[in-house]
């Protein structure tokens, strides 16, 4: 797997399109479920983004976060099984949120918690590690 995050508007999804060749998008942006990348397994490169609307859906069904960053973090390890069982690339284009700053309300905050979280768990699972900010790339490495 391979992550690209960065802030809004950043240049993400153009450094994707220019990286991989005929990728199949699946987006929360355009109303898909997290959940349904699974029937889409016939193709070699799958790219996953919207994990904050992913994040956001759950909030109100699940109190819990321990519970639903368990609940994303077996996505991810679910998109790891099918790149291996498959050999196909998973690409996951998270955003970057807050820059560090903390919201006051608990819904927002909650938010930014998890996908700051789901972003630790996804760059421990990926190969590589991209920073996207205006445009430009730079690897991140442990």
């Amino acid at each position: 797997m391979q992550l690209f995050i960065g802030g809004a508007y950043a240049g993400k999804r153009d450094v994707v399109r220019q990286r991989f060749e005929a990728p199949h998008w699946h987006s929360a942006h355009a109303g898909g479920r997290l959940e349904a990348w699974r029937s889409l397994a016939e193709t070699r490169c799958l790219v996953l983004e919207g994990w904050e609307r992913w994040i956001g859906e759950r909030l109100a069904a699940e109190p819990d976060d321990d519970r639903l960053r368990q609940a994303m973090a077996r996505e991810l390890d679910a998109l790891w099984g099918w790149e291996a069982e498959r050999g196909g690339e998973a690409v996951l284009i998270l955003l970057e949120m807050g820059r560090g700053i903390v919201p006051l309300g608990l819904d927002n905050r909650r938010l930014r918690d998890l996908n700051g979280w789901l972003a630790q768990d996804a760059a421990a699972r990926c190969e590589r590690v991209w920073y996207v900010w205006n445009g430009l790339v730079k690897e991140l490495s442990r």
